[in-house]
């Protein structure tokens, strides 16, 4: 999985940076004819659309019947993505570039190199962008909905002090990622199982961030990320345990991922206490306003009053 810190936009984790990953297979460029399939509103949805948003779903491992998720994905998208228009809360051209090139950069990739990748599987940049778009615009239709968008820092230091909470306090990270690889077409449990031995050994001899690089010379397929500071309500689901049960100065536990063997180095931990970590805390606190209850509602109600028509 991919470390998504850098992707809390507009207090959601862009989805695809914790689904998409590295190892970028090399899916044969969509060439279907353009051909309607389903219309929204009078918003059309191609054979092309959904080829693409199946190439989207396989980079992303999804299973099962990727023809019928990228077709319901679609729909939800244009309703979402209408309903925004509406209201005037699409982002804007230039905080989606800056979306793509941050993406790019936390893969190690030029904005230019991830286009190459995004055509060469049949996705191509644009449906990726209006992807983004749409993940970066529903929380505020959802705010502008449910009045829990738009607020400042202060407005939310505010409001959790009406509440009766004292000055907001978390935890503050700076953090290493060290990755034993294992590419796609060598894994098996044997082979991720060696790699772990290899990387349980590497967590023995490192004795902080300071020593990580020289500990990782001349290991083979081993890369070291650094991931800078990172917020205790920024941290991912599947590492957060981890890295809050670790001690500054050591490492996690490794764990297997798609990418191959992998632990996270904690440089330091602090406590922080400010406006700063007062938003992170509230926001955290009411992340994933496009995925609440109300949200899902919201949505539903959408739906029931569009007009849909499949071909």
């Amino acid at each position: 999985m991919k470390f998504p810190a850098i992707f809390r936009l507009t207090g959601l984790l862009l989805a695809v940076a914790v689904a998409l990953p590295l190892s970028f297979a090399g899916t044969s460029a969509v060439r279907a004819a353009s051909e309607i399939k389903i219309i929204v509103n009078q918003q059309a949805i191609t054979s092309v659309d959904i080829a693409r948003r199946v190439a989207f779903l396989k980079l992303q491992r999804e299973s099962g019947n990727l023809g019928q998720k990228a077709r319901e994905q679609l729909i939800e998208e244009a309703l979402k993505s209408q309903e925004a228009a509406r209201i005037r809360a699409l982002v804007p051209d230039s905080a989606v570039e800056a979306a793509f090139e941050r993406f790019a950069k936390s893969n190690n990739m030029s904005p230019k190199q991830m286009t190459q990748i995004l055509n060469q599987a049949g996705v191509t940049p644009k449906h990726f962008k209006n992807f983004i778009r749409v993940q970066m615009s529903w929380p505020r239709v959802v705010g502008a909905a449910t009045g829990s968008s738009g607020m400042s820092t202060q407005d939310l230091v505010s409001k959790m002090l009406e509440r009766g909470d004292d000055r907001a306090s978390t935890t503050e990270y700076i953090l290493q990622q060290v990755i034993f690889v294992v590419p796609a077409s060598k894994r098996s449990n044997s082979v991720l199982n060696a790699r772990k031995r290899e990387a349980d050994q590497l967590r023995g001899r490192i004795e902080g961030c300071d020593s990580a690089a020289s500990a990782i010379t001349g290991l083979r397929d081993v890369s070291l990320r650094q991931l800078g500071r990172i917020m205790q309500p920024q941290l991912p689901p599947e590492w957060k345990p981890l890295i809050e049960k670790a001690s500054a100065g050591s490492t996690t536990s490794t764990r297997i991922t798609d990418r191959g063997v992998e632990f996270i180095i904690i440089c330091s931990a602090k406590t922080v206490s400010d406006d700063k970590a007062a938003e992170m805390v509230f926001r955290a606190e009411n992340e994933d306003a496009g995925e609440s209850e109300e949200a899902k509602k919201f949505l539903s109600e959408l739906r029931k009053r569009a007009v849909i028509a499949n071909k």
